[in-house]
């Protein structure tokens, strides 16, 4: 928030207010509760997801995958047939196809129509720029049960974040297009400090287009996101955000039926987390990183990852043309190097936290890309709030550029510093607190042209 200013919990009258700013209820291992029926049994892939292609139809200025060109040596119909059949026989229960775009592949479809027919569901995640009606019913034809559009923003900003002018009205289109069809709508947001200020507007958005769920997260210093510093949230930007998300969830979101989904790098162990972790009411939890342990991460050249995210070259474990999948996940480094994660592996902050035991250093994806390995992840709230308490601050800063390659990332350096005073006007991320109530899910936006770029810029 900038100058410090403090947006109150509840920015309007009558509207619940957010968690207090203390443990919870005065007993923090309250929040550590493991039922059985929550926690998934034994580690083991239930969730793949999969890029069949890198080829891409926007120009995301946050992509951590720099997608735009195909892959080199992208697997064939047969290839991906294959892969198909060895998820199943793992035992995975859901297929996400992502890209780049996914229905740029010719056979994407197919490859759809596959997943459904071995027995597993199947969904997409797409910017959604040029999902027809006529891809829609492909879509409807091979089974898919659900399609996540991407939304980052109301208009302005959206269209500049995907990096092309009309994309946001093409995703809302195509979203009104799925809610009408016995496809389910859901939508997924990169929470950023462009996208922030606009996220009650945009939560009002979702409601009106009949999206089902939202996934939101942070993001990421890794891809292009890397090079734009100024794009990411600081550490102490979560001290605003947390009650801004709880207002949200509770006004807007949970009336209209939207169930919110918060991201793996959304977290962790905070008054916060009961009411806003899918399950929280039931005793639900964040329980470390789940890479490799419940999901897998495919790209279209076939190599293996334990999340989709996670940086190629440190993550891969093996490819799917040397290796059998359920080989790579049983004995590759890579896949077992997470859930195998002790506190021993940890460090800084997070080695000496009350929760290392379970949080173990949270989502691996954000610690490894901003500070070069994992075990210390500054983007926490309950981080955030016992900093705050001894007056104190965390501030993210560049100091190392990312090489230009497909899920990279640069380096990052923490700073430690005092707690700025308070300011008498409440903002978000420099936007006055009346201004982001005062946007409608029809504005454009909550910044101008030249602050937009500002944040969007190289550097």
């Amino acid at each position: 928030m900038s100058g410090g200013s403090r947006a109150p919990a509840a920015p309007t009258a009558g509207a619940p207010s957010a968690a207090p700013r203390s443990d919870y209820d005065g007993d923090p291992t309250r929040l550590v509760r493991h039922p059985a029926s929550l926690q998934g049994g034994p580690d083991h892939p239930l969730y793949a997801v999969w890029e069949i292609t890198l080829r891409c139809d926007l120009g995301c200025v946050h992509c951590g995958s720099r997608a735009g060109k195909a892959r080199p040596d992208e697997l064939t119909t047969a290839e991906c047939f294959d892969m198909v059949h060895q998820l199943a026989a793992l035992g995975v229960r859901e297929v996400t196809l992502i890209g780049g775009e996914a229905y740029l592949r010719d056979d994407w479809a197919e490859i759809a129509t596959e997943v459904t027919r071995s027995g597993m569901t199947c969904g997409m995640t797409t910017g959604a720029r040029n999902l027809t009606p006529e891809r829609l019913e492909q879509a409807v034809k091979a089974g898919i049960r659900v399609i996540s559009v991407s939304l980052d923003g109301l208009e302005a900003t959206h269209d500049a974040q995907r990096g092309v002018r009309g994309s946001w009205r093409a995703a809302v289109d195509a979203s009104r297009r799925i809610a009408a069809s016995p496809i389910r709508l859901a939508t997924n947001t990169q929470i950023n400090r462009v996208s922030l200020p606009e996220l009650p507007a945009l939560a009002q958005l979702l409601a009106e287009i009949g999206s089902k769920a939202w996934q939101i997260q942070l993001s990421v210093a890794m891809g292009r996101a890397a090079d734009r510093p100024n794009l990411l949230l600081q550490p102490y930007d979560l001290l605003d955000l947390f009650p801004l998300l709880v207002w949200i969830k509770e006004t807007t979101l949970d009336p209209a039926g939207v169930q919110l989904f918060p991201g793996n790098n959304i977290g962790y162990f905070s008054p916060y987390e009961q009411r806003l972790r899918y399950g929280g009411d039931r005793g639900g939890h964040w329980a470390g990183c789940s890479a490799g342990r419940y999901t897998l991460g495919l790209e279209a050249d076939g190599k293996i990852k334990g999340c989709p995210s996670l940086p190629t070259t440190e993550y891969t474990g093996g490819n799917i043309r040397d290796m059998r999948l359920a080989d790579v996940v049983a004995h590759s480094r890579e896949l077992r190097v997470i859930r195998e994660r002790t506190v021993d592996d940890l460090w800084g902050f997070c080695r000496g936290c009350y929760y290392a035991e379970t949080c173990k250093g949270g989502c691996t994806w954000t610690s490894h890309c901003l500070l070069g390995r994992p075990g210390n992840n500054p983007y926490c709230i309950h981080r955030a709030l016992e900093l705050e308490q001894q007056g104190l601050r965390e501030r993210v800063v560049k100091v190392e550029a990312a090489p230009g390659l497909p899920f990279d990332n640069g380096r990052f350096e923490i700073v430690v510093e005092p707690m700025p005073e308070t300011g008498d006007t409440p903002s978000l991320v420099g936007v006055p607190l009346a201004d982001v109530l005062a946007l409608k899910s029809s504005s454009a936006g909550a910044w101008t042209g030249p602050e937009r770029a500002d944040r969007l810029t190289v550097a």
